[in-house]
């Protein structure tokens, strides 16, 4: 029995994340010969919640694939560097789950208006999109997993509302906490939002990884990503990127700093319609 060792997060939505990788896969190989198993860390950015800095959640595990103390590794696709290391390239993409940014409120929305995201990009949607209608609408910084902004939300009493990923609220069982979700026209979301990603060494054996790639995701992550590289990611940087495929037909969204524009073109095109919208919203920008 070949045994794989897969490492994660050690975070509740990020072990989550990484059994349904498992478990898709237990379903579509049903092969007894092979044996998963979860090693989790704790990351430079769980450590360092301050760090804003995306890379930081995928270090420690892509430095223990490269020793060989993991055989493959899943993450959050909007975690990985857009600058993937050769040695340790993505062999697969999960099918996709709602992209979508979801609001959060507790009992205090009707009386103030504060909202916690620690992303740049979801802030200045917001603004944009409740600046007509809430003037007195103030944002926040607020950190930490899933779980831990909820109680800051419901306990600390300095926020009446969060913005989180609909997808990871959907994998924890906790969509029945949204107020609203926003449509990807309203705030455009992060890069490879709602998919998982495996990642595994160039010289190793990952055919069993067929049965949990998705095309639709692989297409769109590329653009997205692609759109993404002209501008960076990270919590410090707004950019937003979101791709649909309708038929053989690519359809991808872009947002930096306060400019959105969309580009559609033939699927087989999609690191080009990536590559001429950042030109277009640079250009738009400047």
């Amino acid at each position: 029995m070949r045994k794989i060792l897969i490492g994660s997060r050690k975070s509740p939505l990020a072990v989550i994340q990484t059994e349904l990788i498992i478990k898709t896969l237990i379903k579509k190989l049903q092969d007894n010969n092979l044996n998963f198993e979860i090693i989790t860390f704790e990351t430079h950015g769980d450590k360092n919640l301050n760090a804003g800095i995306k890379t930081t959640f995928t270090y420690e595990i892509e430095q223990a694939l490269l020793n060989h103390d993991i055989d493959l590794a899943v993450h959050s696709l909007k975690d990985l560097s857009l600058n993937v290391n050769p040695e340790i390239p993505v062999l697969a993409y999960s099918e996709r789950e709602d992209p979508r940014d979801a609001l959060i409120c507790n009992s205090d929305w009707n009386i103030k208006k504060i909202i916690g995201t620690s992303s740049l990009r979801r802030k200045l949607q917001l603004k944009e999109l409740y600046s007509k209608i809430m003037p007195d609408l103030e944002i926040k910084d607020i950190r930490g997993n899933v779980n831990t902004r909820l109680k800051k939300l419901y306990n600390d009493g300095n926020f009446s509302g969060i913005v989180l990923a609909a997808a990871g609220l959907k994998r924890l069982g906790l969509d029945k906490n949204i107020t609203r979700m926003f449509s990807t026209d309203e705030i455009i979301p992060a890069p490879g939002q709602g998919i998982l990603i495996c990642q595994g060494r160039l010289d190793g054996n990952y055919k069993f990884l067929e049965a949990v790639n998705n095309f639709d995701s692989e297409i769109c992550a590329t653009a997205e990503r692609e759109f993404a590289k002209t501008f960076g990611t990270g919590c410090n940087i707004p950019v937003g990127a979101y791709a649909e495929i309708h038929g053989d037909i690519l359809k991808l969204t872009g947002f930096y700093d306060g400019v959105k524009a969309s580009l559609s073109g033939n699927i087989t095109q999609a690191v080009k319609i990536a590559r001429e919208l950042s030109e277009i919203v640079a250009h738009e920008k400047n």
